[in-house]
């Protein structure tokens, strides 16, 4: 007897996926913006990882899945020092002096990286075209960091804060990815949060050493978006999309994310849209098109 075989995802789906969780990603720099200005980024960056590992213990408490074994704790752990700690802290440290649309534009050096750590630890092949789309990508973003920052002596410390978020990120989206295939999507992050919570939990009552947060209702929505979306939910969908893969293509959909985040911090924050940013927009996201419809070998 001929047993069924069952259908697996399709790169297609990857991708719609990956959309969905780089969509929830967008806000996270407008909304981080908002909340820095009234609350320590200490807090902000340790209380979101908090409040989604609460989600993520309900969650697992009410369905429970297999627990990690071995060795993907330490994979885990990789994965929570990359996007539980690494990201939201740095990003909220750097966000108190530089505007949003900048940070998103620094962010958008992240698919390059992630591809990078696909190659690595994946064992992904991408093709020429990709890497010649993914690192013009790269290129403009970087163009526009120099550009808008009045050249090199323009950089200051919150561009190095924000590339160490890429750097991170990128480790723990590859990492994460992987572990997805093995642990399932939304059970990675969900057991990340956990692993990262003894660290987190003290980064956040270290934010309140001069009291508890007095902020409005704009920035305690904001910093709620952060830890239920940004740092839980939009997970499900980003690593779903990445563990259908190849890691290195759907990472590439988030060439369009700075793009998203400068719309946005225009209608949210009131940022200011010049001719300099859209052309730079433009560039990206015909980038990442190209990108993502190259062909992707696995070794």
């Amino acid at each position: 007897m001929v047993r069924p075989v069952a259908n697996r995802p399709s790169a297609t789906q990857g991708v719609v996926f990956g959309f969905f969780g780089v969509l929830a990603f967008s806000f996270t720099l407008p909304f981080t913006r908002i909340v820095v200005a009234d609350i320590n980024p200490l807090f902000v960056g340790g209380g979101r990882a908090v409040v989604a590992a609460v989600l993520a213990i309900i969650v697992l408490a009410i369905v429970r899945p297999l627990r990690p074994r071995g060795r993907q704790w330490m994979r885990l752990a990789v994965v929570a020092v990359g996007v539980v700690a690494g990201f939201p802290v740095l990003t909220s440290l750097a966000l108190q002096t530089v505007p949003a649309t900048h940070g998103a534009v620094v962010i958008g050096l992240l698919p390059v990286a992630t591809a990078i750590a696909a190659v690595l630890r994946g064992g992904e092949r991408p093709s020429l075209l990709f890497w010649l789309a993914s690192s013009v990508g790269a290129v403009a973003v970087v163009g526009f960091v120099i550009l808008t920052s009045g050249g090199f002596s323009g950089l200051h410390l919150a561009d190095l804060l924000l590339l160490g978020a890429v750097a991170l990120a990128a480790i723990g989206y590859s990492e994460g990815a992987l572990l997805s295939r093995e642990l399932g999507s939304w059970q990675t992050i969900c057991w990340a949060l956990i692993v990262g919570l003894p660290a987190m939990l003290p980064l956040a009552l270290a934010g309140t050493a001069g009291g508890w947060p007095q902020a409005d209702a704009a920035s305690w929505a904001s910093f709620a978006y952060l830890a239920v979306i940004s740092q839980f939910v939009g997970f499900f969908a980003w690593y779903r999309g990445l563990a259908i893969g190849p890691i290195a293509r759907v990472s590439q959909i988030q060439l369009i994310q700075p793009v998203m985040t400068i719309a946005w911090s225009a209608l949210i924050l009131g940022e200011q849209l010049t001719l300099l940013v859209l052309v730079g927009a433009v560039v990206v996201l015909l980038c990442a098109v190209t990108a993502v419809r190259s062909r992707i070998r696995t070794a």
